[in-house]
């Protein structure tokens, strides 16, 4: 099964909403993490609400560091747009998303935040997907 991580700074919104994402839409092919650089220790509770309304119960997620992910054989990397502060591992593919730390943001901002990651993570999967059958 391939290996995907999302990565940000704190590990407490814009990654633990794109591990969700990733969880509800392809947990039958692929795993799944998320960590950042500087984890806060807690899950923003907004993430989790906003991730509640869609159907993702993120209870058991938590704020985690980059030593809790595998070391080895990722296939994709994911940082979240923070730039030189997100932290690095070895992957094979290596993406940077521009999205903005939703986590001062309204409800509203923080919902199209959350959006905009779930449309990301969806084509990024559509992508291996496609990437699989050509194989």
């Amino acid at each position: 099964m391939k290996t995907i991580v999302f990565l940000c700074v704190e590990n407490s919104c814009r990654s633990q909403m794109a591990e969700a994402f990733g969880k509800m839409i392809g947990a039958d092919r692929y795993q799944f993490f998320s960590a950042g650089s500087k984890p806060s220790g807690k899950v923003n509770p907004k993430a989790i609400k906003f991730m509640s309304d869609i159907g993702y119960v993120m209870s058991d997620h938590q704020s985690k560091g980059i030593d809790s992910l595998p070391q080895e054989g990722v296939t994709a990397m994911i940082s979240m747009g923070c730039g030189d502060a997100c932290p690095q591992i070895p992957a094979l593919i290596r993406l940077e998303w521009e999205i903005p730390d939703p986590k001062n943001m309204d409800d509203q901002g923080f919902k199209k935040v959350r959006d905009e990651i779930g449309l990301h993570v969806e084509k990024l999967i559509k992508q291996m997907d496609n990437d699989d059958s050509k194989n």
